[in-house]
């Protein structure tokens, strides 16, 4: 999570708390059995889980995140701890008749944004991670994070005294999206393409069962798979961001902003998620095709 105070923005973060509800991560048992009767479906049509998305959503429980099960066709809710029963009884009323398509499922600790490319950045108030440097058509120099890092901020810094400068924030969507980019101003600093070691040459889709790495300022590098695609995430006051791609790796506070990689290809950016790196975690990724899309530039 950011070092920084998020409030409820008045405007788009209020219609996106009306429009969209629950953000979340996967975790061990389900919380409780669907019914005799919907222990019978064993196939949920696209109409079935659709109106079962919609009534997650219209709930609006902060803390929770979900999106369809490639596994069991199902639609996977998380719940982190923050979730009280009371609120898990009344996402499965909201479902009502599609309440079998439903597969709930705690994760432990609290879902949070994961603010604090791999390496360490530095607005006025907080700590992030660059995700990947780019360039546009003309050559001129930025990198990617996530939006969530760029909301507010001005000047971006590459130590946590401040003295050296990076540049400015030039573009941040959040929420909904999670994704915002820096324009470099400072033409000593290094730009390489790459994260740590690896070359960055292209940028990619994630897939279900993609094996991919994380780095970030916290935590270093840590591998994984992509879990699931399309989830929708809940950080709460209004909070909300959608088209998640859902990992098994491990992140925590200061990560947010960092690349998800694999092999040469760019996938995300860290989002948020709950757990840590010692128990592991699920945590949640932009997709940095849309960024890279709607800034008008490309990884190198």
């Amino acid at each position: 999570m950011r070092n920084k105070r998020i409030t409820p923005r008045s405007g788009f973060a209020r219609r996106a708390s009306l429009m969209a509800a629950a953000g979340g991560l996967v975790a061990a048992g389900a919380l409780a059995a669907p019914t005799a009767a919907a222990d019978e479906v064993t196939t949920y049509s696209t109409a079935q889980l659709t109106k079962a998305s919609g009534a997650v959503l219209k709930a609006d429980v902060a803390g929770t995140a979900w999106n369809i099960d490639p596994k069991t066709n199902r639609l996977l809710v998380t719940a982190d701890s923050t979730v009280s029963q009371a609120e898990i009884n009344e996402i499965k009323r909201a479902a009502g008749a599609n309440a079998g398509a439903l597969k709930i499922e705690r994760t432990p600790g609290k879902f949070s944004k994961l603010i604090s490319g791999g390496d360490a950045i530095y607005a006025s108030q907080w700590r992030c991670s660059l995700g990947f440097n780019v360039r546009n058509s003309s050559g001129t120099s930025y990198f990617v994070t996530a939006g969530h890092c760029t909301d507010g901020a001005g000047t971006w810094y590459a130590n946590s005294g401040r003295t050296t400068v990076l540049g400015p924030t030039a573009g941040s969507s959040f929420p909904g999206n999670d994704y915002g980019l820096v324009r470099y101003s400072n033409t000593s600093i290094s730009k390489p393409g790459t994260v740590g070691g690896q070359d960055i040459t292209s940028a990619a889709d994630a897939t279900v069962n993609m094996a991919v790495t994380r780095r970030g300022s916290t935590t270093g590098t840590h591998s994984g798979r992509v879990t699931g695609l399309n989830a929708t995430v809940n950080y709460g006051g209004g909070d909300v961001v959608y088209g998640m791609i859902r990992t098994n790796v491990c992140a925590e506070p200061g990560d947010s902003g960092g690349p998800l990689y694999s092999g040469t290809r760019a996938i995300g950016l860290t989002s948020g998620g709950s757990g840590n790196c010692s128990s592991g975690g699920t945590t949640f990724f932009q997709p940095v095709r849309e960024a890279l899309s709607a800034y008008g530039v490309s990884v190198y």
